[in-house]
C-alpha cells in the first residue's frame, strides 16, 4: 500500500494583480516556511524575463516553459507562488497538488484591472490581443477546477487576505 505524501506546501493560483507574492511572502513568514515565486525560477531557466519569452518565442513557449520548470522542482514545506498561467498544464499541476494545498486567490476582474496597470508589458502568456475579460474567464475556471480552497481576497487589505487564508487552511487541517 502506498503512503500518503504529507501537503506540507501552501500553492498560491490566481490572475496576475492576484497578490500571490506579496501575499506568499507574509504566508511563509507567518507559517514559517520557505517562499518561492515560480515566474522567478522561469526567469532564471530562461535567463531572461518573462516579457522577454513572450516577445521573443511566444506565449505557447512561455506556457511550455512554465510547466516544464515546475515539473522539474521538487517542493517540500514551502509557500509556492505560481505563474498565472500554471493551470494550463495538468501535469503540473497534479505535481504541485501531490505535496500543496492549492489555493486559489479570487478576486473580481474590475479590481484586477484596477490593479494591473502594465497588461501588454507584464509578462502575461495569453493570446497576442487576446482581451484581459476573456483571458479572465479562461483562467477563472481552470483556477477552480485545481483548487482545493478559493478564497476571495479582492475586498480587503493585504493582512486581512493573510489572515482569511491562514483561516481557511486552518478549517482545512
Amino acid at each position: 500500500m502506498q503512503q500518503a505524501v504529507e501537503k506540507s506546501c501552501v500553492v498560491l493560483i490566481g490572475m496576475p494583480g492576484a497578490g500571490k507574492s506579496t501575499l506568499g511572502v507574509m504566508l511563509a513568514k507567518t507559517l514559517a516556511k520557505d517562499f518561492v515565486d515560480t515566474d522567478l525560477l522561469i526567469q532564471n531557466r530562461a535567463g531572461k524575463t518573462l516579457q522577454s519569452i513572450l516577445d521573443e518565442e511566444g506565449y505557447l513557449v512561455l506556457r511550455q516553459l512554465e510547466a516544464e520548470t515546475l515539473l522539474s522542482h521538487q517542493f517540500h514545506n514551502q509557500v509556492v507562488a505560481t505563474g498565472g498561467s500554471a493551470v494550463y498544464s495538468e501535469a503540473a499541476m497534479e505535481h504541485l497538488a501531490r505535496t500543496g494545498v492549492l489555493v486559489y486567490l479570487q478576486v473580481p476582474i474590475g479590481e484586477l484591472r484596477r490593479r494591473i496597470t502594465d497588461y501588454e508589458t507584464r509578462g502575461i502568456a495569453a493570446l497576442p490581443g487576446q482581451p484581459f475579460a476573456d483571458l479572465f474567464a479562461e483562467r477563472q475556471r481552470l483556477y477552480q477546477r485545481f483548487a482545493d480552497i478559493t478564497v476571495d481576497v479582492g475586498d480587503c487589505s493585504q493582512q486581512e487576505a493573510l489572515q482569511r487564508v491562514l483561516a481557511e487552511l486552518q478549517a482545512r487541517a
